[in-house]
């Protein structure tokens, strides 16, 4: 039975990334599976909820903003160990399958992963592998329902925090807002990120100027 992995959440500058490894029988995955940035978030819900019920086996790992701010390591590094870890969750021996690869080097991305697999697995990685292989696409699916609740999560503790990618008003106007009132980056912020640290600056700025 073979296997598909991807990831959600590489680039926002607050919380988590997931990645999710799903193995199954392609011929049991529901209609319509795919990249899920194409799939509304309430049909994303339920196909990732039948995902998880026709799957010999779904694994997720996540990547908390602890591990992420870690100096000493790189998004890379993270990518591949959180492929990894979902994948370790659903492999066994002797199991081949395919991951949407997180680096410029798709064989050196797959050749990472499987080097850190509990299982002896071979391994296929391709960018776009969502689009094109659907056990990617349901992985993709699984991972970003799992992004998507993590984001909810950080909505009732802190407000409207948007989406969390830095490209987003609501999320710069957060954080703008939570340094203003505190003093500091929330701890859902991924402190290394330059958006993070354009936030910090602004506020010292504003700051000094009230002298």
């Amino acid at each position: 039975m073979p296997f598909g992995v991807d990831e959600a959440g590489k680039g926002p500058v607050l919380g988590s990334m997931f990645a999710a490894a799903v193995r199954a029988d392609p011929g049991t995955l529901p209609d319509g599976v795919g990249d899920s940035k194409d799939i509304p978030p309430a049909r994303r819900e339920a196909l990732a909820a039948t995902i998880r019920e026709r799957a010999g086996a779904v694994g997720v790992a996540e990547i908390p903003v602890e591990r992420i701010d870690d100096p000493e390591t790189d998004m890379n590094t993270l990518t591949v160990a959180a492929h990894a870890e979902a994948l370790s969750a659903v492999a066994r021996d002797g199991l081949s399958g395919r991951v949407d690869a997180g680096d410029t080097d798709a064989e050196r991305f797959g050749r990472r992963v499987a080097d850190r697999v509990d299982a002896g697995v071979t391994i296929d990685a391709e960018h776009g592998a969502d689009e094109t292989d659907p056990l990617v696409g349901a992985a993709s699916i699984v991972a970003k329902v799992e992004r998507d609740a993590h984001v909810e999560a950080l909505a009732a503790e802190y407000g409207a925090v948007g989406s969390g990618y830095p490209s987003d008003p609501t999320t710069r106007e957060f954080l703008a807002a939570y340094v203003a009132d505190h003093g500091r980056l929330p701890a859902c912020a991924r402190s290394s990120w330059s958006t993070c640290e354009d936030v910090l600056a602004a506020a010292q700025q504003s700051t000094l100027g009230e002298f």
